[in-house]
């Protein structure tokens, strides 16, 4: 007698083969759907440690070169840090703070109390976002009709650390031919969704308008944390130990460059899970794109936070580089026409992920999550290349290298003339927005 077979698409549904093993399957499986209810509150803390090479911390001044970068990072010049730092490239160090409660779903004003060795008082004020109404005449993403102009000129990519450009490149994309389809494939690249502190209407959030002080240079995140509000559960407190701390800064450095290979070391980050590198230039109609990736890998979407799912499958795939390394080499002579380039460096941290109460083994009680919280860490750095190689700092002023004429003739020019040239220029950056102006036909 051949042996009777069963199967069960679902407890309810039509059960072939023998009804008793049938519904001794069905009550197993049921027994193994545990419910669980979505967490009261969540809660994300965005962790960034910025440095530039020849900068050690954030300008203080409210024009100039500290305004300009404070746009680059969402950071004013003056008055310290506003929401959104973390992903921005200021020197310092820099926190995004969030929270979010079901029972209150227009946002609640949260006190954080935080340890004593991150120097910012006893607690830090979170605060809701409100949504802003669209305002009369505003355009939206779908009112725009205007053609954009087709771009002119090539874009170089390279990848890999070699000092000679390594067979099979560069990938090269004229933009007076390329089509749509092919403008996609070449900028494709690894990203994630973003998991991380945000700005959204009912979060609550610090900084703020209200509060925004500056994280001071000795702050230490590690200890006791707790939140406490109107609509957050009283249990929502935790600890951050060393792996989320503040990292340390990625002391990126170069030798070598303009026809010869760059040499780029730094020194080895003691919670730092990977890294990756990428760098850019721009000349006349044309840009070039290096990244320290072993695959083609552009890392258009690398150089921000990344789970450690995501951090250990990249290093898998040769795409991040181990925490073992501390050098990489971009292939001589790809930056040769340019006027510089700028590299770009990321070490990714230990994300923590937490929730509250732990979930119950026995899997006929139901996990009522009271509140979840992820940490994420990282720290960046950048690094200026001249033509003659890296910049690892360059003085605003030029007149230490100008003649007696050259200095006359600059105090001459007309004073919007000035502004807009040191507006346009950062010391030690090559003008990459010049350079894209150029490609696009602005």
């Amino acid at each position: 007698m051949k042996n009777r077979l069963f199967s069960v698409r679902s407890c309810g549904n039509r059960v072939s083969a023998g009804a008793g093993a049938a519904l001794l399957l069905c009550g197993a499986a049921l027994a193994q759907n545990q419910v669980v209810k979505p967490p009261v509150a969540q809660y994300w803390m965005d962790v960034a440690t910025m440095s530039m090479a020849g900068m050690d911390e954030m300008p203080s001044m409210g024009g100039g070169l500290g305004g300009i970068l404070g746009g680059m990072a969402g950071v004013p010049g003056m008055g310290g840090a506003s929401f959104g730092a973390t992903r921005g490239m200021m020197p310092g160090r820099w926190l995004d703070l969030a929270v979010v409660t079901q029972r209150k779903p227009a946002g609640t004003e949260a006190v954080q109390s935080i340890p004593s060795g991150q120097k910012m008082g006893p607690s830090l004020t979170l605060l809701p976002v409100v949504a802003q109404p669209r305002t009369q005449g505003e355009r939206g993403p779908r009112d725009y009709t205007d053609t954009p102009e087709r771009p002119k000129g090539r874009l170089l990519f390279y990848w890999g650390c070699s000092d000679t450009v390594l067979p099979g490149q560069p990938r090269i994309l004229d933009f007076s031919t390329a089509g749509v389809q092919d403008f996609g494939k070449f900028m494709q690249g690894r990203a994630v969704i973003d998991r991380g502190a945000k700005a959204d209407p009912g979060h609550s959030i610090w900084p703020n308008e209200k509060h925004r002080q500056n994280v001071p240079k000795e702050a230490s995140l590690m200890g006791q944390h707790a939140l406490s509000g109107e609509g957050l559960p009283e249990s929502l407190r935790f600890a951050i130990g060393e792996q989320q701390d503040f990292m340390p800064r990625l002391g990126l450095t170069g030798a070598g460059g303009g026809a010869s290979a760059t040499s780029l070391s730094w020194q080895a980050l003691p919670t730092a899970r990977a890294y990756f590198l990428s760098a850019m230039s721009g000349s006349e109609n044309e840009m070039v794109i290096w990244s320290s990736s072993d695959v083609p890998e552009p890392g258009w979407g690398l150089m921000d936070y990344a789970s450690n799912a995501n951090v250990d499958k990249w290093l898998q795939e040769k795409v991040l580089l181990a925490a073992s390394k501390t050098q990489c080499a971009i292939p001589a002579g790809i930056f040769a026409k340019a006027q510089g380039a700028m590299v770009r460096g990321i070490a990714y941290g230990h994300e923590l992920n937490l929730v509250h109460p732990p979930r119950p083994t026995d899997k006929r009680i139901p996990w009522e999550q009271e509140w979840v919280a992820r940490v994420r860490v990282k720290s960046v750095a950048m690094l200026p290349l001249g033509e003659d190689g890296p910049q690892g700092s360059r003085s605003s002023s030029r007149s230490s290298k100008q003649a007696p004429d050259s200095q006359a003739r600059e105090m001459k020019e007309e004073p919007s003339q000035k502004a807009e040239e040191e507006k346009s220029l950062l010391p030690g950056l090559p003008d990459v927005g010049k350079a894209l102006k150029g490609l696009f036909g602005r």
